[in-house]
């Protein structure tokens, strides 16, 4: 009787082993007799040595194939609140993305395919409000209606694109809702003649200015340099690089803050996936990232 009792046990066994798919994660961070990353891997910041974690935090997480990203990863920020979710397809950013602001709310969202943004994108206020809602073509350039809105949830700016241009007519609008003012564009190029304003029908309530009014000084790291290694002084035009000799900021500064041009952002692979617009010392949105 014991003996048909783990004969018995013995099947179960092997037949709950036999149901385990072919190539399932049995283990994180798995690298194969090639050395080459496979499956789930849990980065810890002990692994990557980035600022503001602890060696033991999670820094980001996600499925490798032959060493190249697949699929979801997540990255996190130090206080663990979840930073962004980007899909991967052979080891660059392909299809649906969404980052978070550092308090939780969403900061951004779309599709990014060929290194760029196409269809539906939003940006977000840090108070979960929409910021700008872009339409984009397959070549990642402006298409049919765009938006800005106010961080009240009202419409700022709107209009149609074409090509990545202003076409038709452009409409501004108070913070109150009311028009401001309707501008004719074609192919970018405004018909001053046309222009057309408006006084607000509703008194506009002046909110209270906050003690913060500028974006935080983008102050550059210590591995950045000018592409002839002259140390940043924090004015002028400057346009820097990083250790990897990529392009991290280009523009114009004035005590360490960059008042007019780009900021450029690469994931952990060095691959470029957002360049930011500051003018007048305020982060302004996101231009188009090109193919190179």
């Amino acid at each position: 009787m014991k003996n048909i009792i783990l004969i018995v046990l013995f099947i179960i066994c092997n037949t709950a082993l036999a149901q385990v798919p072919a190539g399932a994660d049995t283990t994180n961070n798995f690298t194969d007799a090639a050395g080459k990353k496979q499956g789930k891997w849990v980065i810890l910041n002990k692994m990557v040595h980035k600022p503001g974690y602890t060696d033991d935090q999670k820094v980001e997480e996600g499925r490798y194939v032959d060493s190249k990203k697949v699929g979801i990863w997540k990255e996190y920020y130090p206080n663990n609140n979840l930073k962004s979710k980007i899909t991967y397809e052979n080891n660059r950013p392909n299809g649906y993305a969404i980052m978070y602001h550092d308090n939780g709310k969403i900061a951004e969202e779309g599709l990014w395919k060929n290194n760029r943004w196409v269809g539906d994108y939003k940006l977000y206020y840090e108070n979960g409000q929409v910021q700008q809602e872009f339409k984009f073509n397959t070549s990642g350039k402006r298409e049919g209606i765009q938006k800005y809105n106010y961080d009240n949830g009202q419409t700022m700016i709107e209009g149609n694109w074409a090509e990545g241009k202003e076409a038709g007519v452009i409409k501004e609008y108070y913070e109150n809702g009311d028009l401001k003012s309707e501008k004719n564009f074609n192919d970018g190029n405004i018909d001053v003649a046309t222009i057309k304003t408006y006084e607000p029908k509703k008194p506009i309530v002046i909110k209270k200015q906050e003690e913060k009014v500028e974006t935080p000084a983008v102050i550059p790291l210590k591995t950045e340099k000018d592409n002839l290694g002259k140390v940043f002084n924090g004015e002028g035009p400057w346009k820097l690089y990083n250790s990897n000799k990529q392009i991290t900021k280009d523009g114009t500064f004035h005590k360490n803050r960059l008042i007019d041009g780009k900021v450029y952002f690469y994931n952990s692979d060095g691959i470029l996936i957002r360049i930011a617009v500051y003018k007048d010392g305020k982060y302004v949105g996101d231009t188009v990232v090109e193919d190179k």
